[in-house]
């Protein structure tokens, strides 16, 4: 449901599910949402949408408003789309600290040098107030789609950037409150922190709270040797977060047929930005690099995550 593929989704898709592996469409914003659940409405199995509005989409100020990308939440829209069919999860949502830097850079750009602040103190000062804003915001959005997750008794897709001790407590607090105000019917809020880059510490408190560790590409690109030994395989899930963190093994890899067709001029660039865009089907790298850090045949891993991904998602 990203630009990356317009050209050939169909063909993108067809790829994943003829070798067997099913998709869940995560999303970024209402946008993408929808295409995601429409996506999901033209196959009879095997692919499915998630739907939710990123924390890096989320606006601070309704003049950055953006069709493509910045929104402001609509509860009631996004509760209406989540009833949809093929609707399976809520996200990504959650908390990216990481982008604070990004946009203020973006608007320390737009200003004249004929408006900038004189006094550097008040430059971070200004900046700090600014990070706050975006982070109470990206709190009240998320804990909104938390409420209707756990309306719709739906998992959640968790996204964490340099947020994971924020992301905790946020979540504690809201299984703490939901059950203490209703002792009967306690919450059991489940879902998956998905491209899980926090420490041993971090992955045994999401455990404890109840979720399972996503795990894609970023296992070449960080060391969580000692997370992914040590997570239960029951707690573990593999994704590919495509069209981002390509496994390396895919970026040496033909990906059908069609690429192996002879191509030149404007079709061999696209073909050569196609080979290293991520899709579905290069989940089974993401496995072999599991199995090799935990030293355990690939069959198992692959087995054992296709089941608990049936599990959380209710796909069985």
């Amino acid at each position: 449901n990203f630009k990356a593929f317009d050209e050939d989704r169909g063909e993108v898709i067809k790829r994943s599910l003829d070798s067997g592996v099913w998709i869940i469409n995560a999303s970024s914003n209402y946008k993408t949402s929808q295409l995601a659940v429409k996506i999901s409405q033209q196959y009879p199995a095997g692919v499915f949408a998630s739907i939710g509005l990123h924390p890096i989409n989320c606006v601070v100020d309704l003049s950055q408003l953006d069709e493509d990308r910045l929104e402001e939440f609509d509860i009631e829209k996004y509760r209406k789309l989540a009833k949809e069919k093929g609707v399976v999860a809520i996200g990504e949502i959650g908390l990216d600290y990481a982008v604070f830097s990004r946009e203020w850079s973006e608007r320390m750009k737009k200003r004249a040098s004929a408006e900038a602040v004189g006094g550097g103190g008040l430059e971070e000062r200004e900046e700090s107030a600014f990070a706050k804003a975006m982070a109470d915001k990206q709190k009240d959005v998320f804990l909104k789609q938390l409420e209707i997750a756990k309306e719709l008794n739906l998992p959640v897709i968790l996204h964490c950037r340099k947020a994971h001790n924020d992301l905790i407590k946020t979540l504690s607090e809201f299984l703490s409150i939901r059950n203490s105000a209703d002792r009967q019917n306690c919450v059991k809020l489940q879902g998956v922190v998905h491209c899980f880059t926090g420490n041993w510490e971090e992955a045994q408190k999401y455990m404890e709270l109840g979720f399972c560790l996503g795990f894609n590409g970023i296992v070449w690109k960080m060391d969580l040797n000692e997370v992914i030994k040590k997570t239960p395989l029951e707690k573990m899930l593999i994704e590919t977060d495509c069209p981002f963190l390509t496994p390396p093994l895919a970026r040496r890899s033909p990906q059908g047929e069609g690429d192996t067709v002879r191509a030149e001029g404007k079709a061999a660039s696209a073909k050569a930005t196609a080979s290293q865009r991520n899709e579905p089907a290069n989940v089974k790298y993401v496995a072999q690099g599991i199995a090799e850090i935990r030293g355990e045949p690939l069959e198992k891993i692959a087995e054992a995550t296709t089941q608990n991904a049936k599990n959380l998602f209710k796909l069985n």
